[in-house]
């Protein structure tokens, strides 16, 4: 009897064995996909928009994991390192962890990288490492024409007389310069006496902080405020529906985020600056499992690839027919070369101070 059980037991655990061959010989099958994000998601931003090219994957039949490495950068390279010892066909990752992904992927030439968001040129590109970048200042040069027109017509309900407009960034940083270089520029594209009130709040997950910072440009005559600090831009949101003012979002379309939970908040959206992050990271993927992404490469992408733009749905739709034909024009005109955008990488600190300054109410 014992010998019975014996063999029976070991019958099973082979036929376990086998089962997990199995399984793992069909998950080998499956291109896989591996995102690192340093910080977190729920910042209906950048980060989620990151996690919707996951999810697409996914559904396209590849097999993805998220990993949130959160905000503590002493967790990162362990991330990286782990995630070479695992046998993913393509990590991704970029942003605030450029720099280190960039190292892992020269010390790593046999895995192959995806960095969705290189905002630094003077770092070489690792061979086995494709990265983007996006012409920041090109969407926000259209965001600041919109916002100067907003500001200009005093016929929307809630705007006043003085042509005030806001911007809140997250960090006093080139990335965020750079949104905000073509955001100052295309409000003086349209409006030559246009005032620009500017904050930063030293932080990309502080809501609260802010919401605060947000309340204080509106009280101090901002019409609409332009979001660009990840978690912290959703308090300028918050803080554009309770004084019943208007928003810019960022990376994502920001209104449609709140469509469904906060229909009053959606409204005061009029339009987010849109990064096409999750297209990017969903095509490039595809390339890369097809053999034809070129690897050691950097791209910038910008108007003319439609890599960044003006969200276009329902709230954009019942601005005035006037401002959208407007910036519909400049647009085209940015895309035909026939504007030339300032961009904050291109300027020293002292430049984009004297910048600020010179449209500070």
């Amino acid at each position: 009897m014992k010998k019975a059980y014996k063999l029976l037991s070991a019958l099973m655990v082979s036929i376990l064995v086998l089962a997990g061959c199995s399984t793992a010989e069909t998950d080998s099958d499956a291109y896989k996909v591996l995102l690192l994000i340093p910080g977190n998601l729920g910042d209906k931003s950048f980060f989620d928009a990151a996690n919707r090219g996951l999810e697409e994957l996914a559904e396209k039949g590849y097999e993805t994991k998220v990993i949130e490495m959160s905000q503590d950068e002493t967790k990162w390279e362990p991330a990286f390192l782990d995630a070479v010892d695992e046998n993913w066909d393509l990590i991704i990752s970029g942003n605030a962890a450029s720099q280190l992904m960039n190292s892992i992927a020269m010390d790593n030439p046999d895995h192959r990288f995806l960095n969705f968001d290189f905002d630094s040129s003077d770092i070489e590109t690792a061979d086995n490492l494709y990265s983007v970048s996006y012409a920041t200042n090109e969407g926000s040069f259209i965001a600041g024409a919109f916002a100067a027109m907003i500001t200009s017509d005093t016929s929307l309900e809630n705007v006043n007389e003085e042509k005030v407009i806001g911007f809140l960034g997250g960090m006093d940083i080139p990335g965020i310069n750079d949104f905000l270089v073509g955001y100052i520029q295309g409000a003086l594209h349209v409006e030559p006496e246009i005032k620009v009130l500017t904050t930063y709040a030293g932080s990309f997950v502080d809501p609260a902080k802010g919401k605060e910072l947000s309340l204080a440009m509106y009280q101090s005559g901002a019409d609409i405020a332009f979001n660009v600090a990840g978690q912290t831009g959703l308090g300028l949101i918050d803080a554009a529906f309770e004084s019943e003012k208007y928003a810019i979002g960022v990376d994502s379309d920001q209104s449609a985020l709140y469509r469904e939970t906060e229909p009053g908040k959606a409204d005061s959206v009029l339009t987010s600056v849109v990064k096409q992050i999750d297209r990017v990271i969903v095509d490039s993927a595809e390339k890369a499992k097809s053999g034809e992404l070129e690897f050691g490469k950097h791209e910038l992408i910008g108007l003319s690839e439609d890599a960044v733009g003006l969200a276009d749905n329902e709230v954009y739709q019942n601005v005035p027919e006037a401002i959208r034909t407007e910036i519909a024009r400049i647009s085209q005109e940015v895309m035909d070369g026939a504007i030339e955008i300032k961009s904050g990488f291109a300027m020293s600190a002292q430049e984009i101070t004297e910048y600020k300054d010179s449209v500070k109410p």
